[in-house]
């Protein structure tokens, strides 16, 4: 299931495109069956309270799932109602995350076939494609102290490839190189401590709030790059063999903001949403589904940045109630952990959160499935009280299709 996935985060920038949309329906929807009998087998009673956060974001989302039901109007509201809708089920995750077996045979079973896979594959992928193929790289990089120097070695080179290959793929190069520095932080574990780390860790969680408002008032606009360091541009090459340039520094985010709040005020959806199956008015996109995909609305379904999908689709209420998870993980991460590295993994979960003020598509794909996958790391008691050599176990028993990690804590049992 997971590699199939794999090729469904990647297909958008391949030219060997996989599977239709039924066939990812049916791959999804299974998916998120797994994922309903996990959290039934682990939910009664609740792992841990702290499990809250997470049944009640998933019920808000659901709600807003059913709102969206009445309110879809042709076919394109309902096919992006369902796609959104098992995107916000993805949180589900979190539960499978108690058991380190589970996340063990998810990790080892596409770092077993997904590196082979990917090499077969690697002619037909272009742009963003290899970054998102290789998302579970930019995971193990969080855990890159743990790794044998021969997956070291590894690890390095497909990372440089997924950073070097497409260098106006951002999101990727950043998605790969942030991971890779708070896991040095590691080999300065001597001069780290948790107030430090929290400090790190308040700084990621409040700075998007504060540079939005400094935004909205015209004072510093973080998106306004080439204000600041001047047009950097590149040269890139285009799946039809194309040259041309982009501006690494290019503003393409403030008016994306612009329309997403105006269109919230404008249609008095600010506090609830307007649902999955609706998105936010749109000078810039909205012509497209407007006259070709006849909606009859001037509308973009999404936007390439996460926290812009969340406001549109749940308003600030969801907003929140997913603000609340990655505080809550983060925290418990960080300061109930006994071994560094879910304490870096706590840190990086406050990263994604700072990140998605700036791109994390909202996608059914690899990288939100090891978002979800963190974050449940960092709820999970099984996670936080393993030692560093307990974890180290379990990355290494990832590799070792033979050995299996016998002094790997047990996992917490639903009567715990």
């Amino acid at each position: 299931m997971i590699l199939l996935i794999s090729f469904k985060s990647s297909n958008q920038w391949s030219t060997l495109p996989i599977g239709n949309e039924l066939f990812w329906w049916i791959i999804q929807s299974t998916f998120i069956y797994i994922l309903f009998k996990i959290k039934n087998h682990f939910s009664n009673p609740f792992i841990e309270t702290n499990l809250i956060y997470i049944k009640i974001y998933l019920i808000w989302n659901v709600i807003c799932i059913v709102r969206g039901a009445f309110i879809a109007e042709n076919y394109w509201e309902w096919k992006f109602l369902i796609a959104h809708g098992f995107l916000l089920l993805l949180p589900l995750i979190v539960y499978l995350a108690n058991s380190f077996k589970s996340v063990l045979i998810i990790v080892k079973t596409w770092f077993q076939y997904g590196l082979i896979l990917f090499i077969f594959f690697m002619p037909f992928l272009w742009g963003d494609a290899v970054g998102k193929f290789l998302m579970p790289i930019s995971f193990l990089l969080l855990l890159f102290p743990l790794l044998t120097t021969k997956w070291k070695i590894i690890i390095i080179i497909f990372s440089v490839y997924a950073i070097t290959f497409d260098v106006t793929a951002r999101s990727n190069v950043i998605k790969f190189i942030v991971p890779f520095m708070i896991s040095s932080l590691f080999y300065l574990k001597s001069y780290i401590n948790d107030k430090i780390l929290n400090l790190f860790r308040w700084i990621l969680l409040f700075i998007p709030f504060i540079l939005l408002l400094a935004g909205l008032i015209d004072v510093f606009n973080v998106f306004k790059l080439d204000e600041y360091l001047g047009e950097q541009k590149t040269k890139t090459i285009s799946v039809t063999g194309e040259k041309g340039e982009e501006y690494l520094t290019a503003d393409t985010r403030t008016f994306l903001y612009v329309e997403v709040i105006e269109s919230a005020l404008k249609h008095n959806y600010v506090l609830f949403g307007r649902t999955p199956a609706r998105g936010n008015d749109s000078v810039s996109f909205g012509d497209y589904n407007k006259e070709t995909l006849k909606t009859g609305k001037q509308e973009r379904f999404s936007n390439e940045v996460s926290i812009l999908n969340i406001f549109t689709w749940l308003g600030i209420v969801g907003v929140i109630l997913y603000f609340l998870i990655f505080l809550r993980s983060s925290y418990l991460a960080i300061n109930e952990s006994n071994n560094i590295f879910i304490k870096l993994v706590g840190l990086n979960v406050s990263f994604r959160w700072a990140y998605g003020f700036v791109e994390d598509f909202s996608n059914f794909d690899l990288s939100n499935i090891f978002l979800w996958l963190m974050i449940g790391m960092c709820f999970s008691k099984t996670f936080r009280q393993m030692s560093n050599i307990q974890m180290k176990n379990w990355v290494l028993s990832i590799f070792d299709t033979k050995k299996y990690p016998k002094s790997i804590i047990k996992p917490i049992s639903p009567s715990n």
